[in-house]
């Protein structure tokens, strides 16, 4: 498995695709993992081969690594989180109910998918800044920056986070 790609050189485009085909699992995961939606994991991992194409192009990077396209994932679900938010935010304005959350069918017996659907059942901004905090175990300073927020503004919302987060827990667990 090709950890790199070196699109300047006189094979890069055969390496940038021969590195696709690597990289895409890893990219594809990342997002599957943290929204548990294929279409949207599917979505956001086109936008971010096409993000990390536009760079190559434009010359900013000379080698594509998974750890690079990952920090570029990183930026397309923060954002993804954004436009969420803001679409529930207009659609609550003019009345909508806010799509409830998905039903499950069966009885949940692990910690791990308590943990879970708490998190799909929390709002957009609290399941991304807990996700980036403790999922991606960023110092809290690089939350604030990729949710474009202060450092105060950003630990008071992870307070809030954290007791919207422990107050369903202890609902769903009962």
């Amino acid at each position: 498995m090709s950890a790199t790609a070196r699109p300047d050189t006189a094979g890069g485009r055969a390496a940038l695709l021969e590195f696709y085909d690597d990289a895409v699992v890893d990219v594809y995961g990342y997002f599957h993992r943290r929204c548990r939606h294929r279409s949207v994991a599917e979505d956001l991992t086109t936008e971010t081969f096409l993000a990390a194409v536009d760079s190559i192009e434009r010359g900013v990077v000379e080698t594509v690594t998974v750890a690079w396209l990952v920090g570029i994932a990183r930026h397309k679900l923060v954002d993804h989180w954004r436009r969420t938010e803001r679409e529930q935010r207009r659609l609550a304005a003019v009345g909508a109910e806010p799509d409830p959350p998905p039903d499950h069918d069966w009885d949940v017996h692990l910690d791990a998918l308590a943990t879970q659907d708490v998190l799909d059942d929390l709002g957009e901004h609290h399941r991304s800044v807990l996700t980036l905090r403790y999922v991606d175990d960023l110092p809290v300073a690089d939350v604030a920056r990729l949710i474009d927020r202060t450092l105060h503004a950003t630990e008071a919302l992870l307070v809030r986070a954290r007791r919207a987060f422990r107050t369903r827990y202890e609902e769903v667990t009962r």
